[in-house]
């Protein structure tokens, strides 16, 4: 089966179909990719934690056993119904020589297989193996666009019984869209800062989200861009201490280069760079646009392009080799800010 298009995600995970033995999880998300997988488990094991029926293996497990997946995959519940095996955090990993064995081999009336995966190219490994087998299915999770940051922002509001106002809710969205947990995360808690109250307003986004992730990482791409190397150096080592994963920081790097020259673009056609940014979707916060401007005047489009390139390739290999993930994205980042100094100085 081919992977669901992005419209028809949201109607398999509310009724996910009794026939399919094995569904994939895939894409640059790692956030939503694994709400989704828990979102399939919870649905396919009604909600219990039951060690028959549900089976939880980590994707190194797997890697360094390809024989496990299966063999729990055939095994028979002690008590009956459907086994479930959750393979979690399989970003840049082999999985193939472990899930080959199993296309078109279960029985999706006694088993299901969700598997968690990283960002996978078309026609390529675990993704064509999985779209190629008719019982499978292929979930893509892509980095979320507008309308779904107004989806979640909308249902975390509803379930707090609070309003938003639109100033704020344009600052609030111009934080969120990296990663999905990380983005419902912040709006639950500002949703219960704001608890007692009718409407959340723009104070309170600045008030509970000031110092959170997002603002820290908008500081430090922003200082990679406009070639502030101390500051770059300090933010990097605040979000190392703080957990924050390298290829997450890399991919969110990537994109706002990627934007940069879109920007860019536009600017050469002669649209001036502050209407640019003020008027760019998902929207930029105000209190940063200034300094995105700048970013766009600085940089050419032919070294947009080359930053794009060299911070696509560092996303792939940190989530290949996590272990050396820290020091690619720091020096690529490090190696951005020195391009935007010389051309500052210029």
């Amino acid at each position: 089966m081919v992977a669901l298009k992005a419209g028809d995600v949201d109607r398999f995970l509310a009724r996910p179909p009794a026939d399919v033995p094995l569904i994939l999880v895939y894409g640059p998300d790692v956030g939503l990719v694994s709400e989704r997988a828990s979102a399939l488990v919870q649905a396919a094991s009604g909600g219990t934690d039951d060690p028959f029926s549900l089976v939880k293996l980590d994707a190194g497990e797997v890697v360094s056993d390809p024989s496990r997946l299966i063999d729990e995959a055939l095994t028979i519940p002690l008590f009956g119904g459907r086994r479930v095996v959750w393979v979690r955090d399989g970003a840049g990993k082999n999985l193939v020589p472990a899930v080959e064995p199993l296309l078109g081999q279960l029985d999706p009336a006694n088993a299901l297989v969700v598997i968690e995966a990283g960002d996978l190219k078309k026609g390529v490994g675990l993704r064509k193996k999985v779209e190629a087998d008719r019982g499978a299915v292929a979930i893509p999770c892509y980095v979320d666009a507008e309308r779904d940051l107004e989806k979640l922002i909308d249902g975390e509001l509803r379930a707090a019984e609070l309003s938003i106002s639109r100033e704020a809710r344009m600052a609030l969205m111009s934080l969120l869209g990296a990663d999905r947990l990380a983005s419902r995360g912040e709006v639950q808690k500002l949703c219960l800062y704001a608890h007692g109250r009718e409407r959340i307003e723009v104070a309170d986004v600045e008030a509970i989200i000031g110092d959170a992730s997002a603002f820290a990482v908008d500081e430090l791409i922003d200082a990679a861009a406009l070639g502030d190397l101390k500051t770059l150096d300090h933010g990097l080592e605040r979000l190392e201490a703080a957990g924050m994963r390298p290829d997450v920081l890399a991919n969110m790097a990537l994109r706002h280069f990627q934007f940069l020259a879109r920007a860019r673009a536009e600017v050469d056609r002669g649209v001036p760079a502050n209407q640019v940014i003020s008027q760019s979707r998902p929207p930029v916060f105000f209190k940063r646009q200034p300094a995105v401007s700048r970013q766009v005047m600085l940089w050419r489009a032919s070294d947009l392009s080359r930053a794009g390139e060299r911070l696509a390739a560092v996303v792939a290999e940190a989530r290949k080799v996590p272990t050396l993930g820290a020091a690619l994205v720091s020096d690529v980042l490090l190696i951005l800010a020195r391009v935007a100094r010389q051309r500052a100085r210029r």
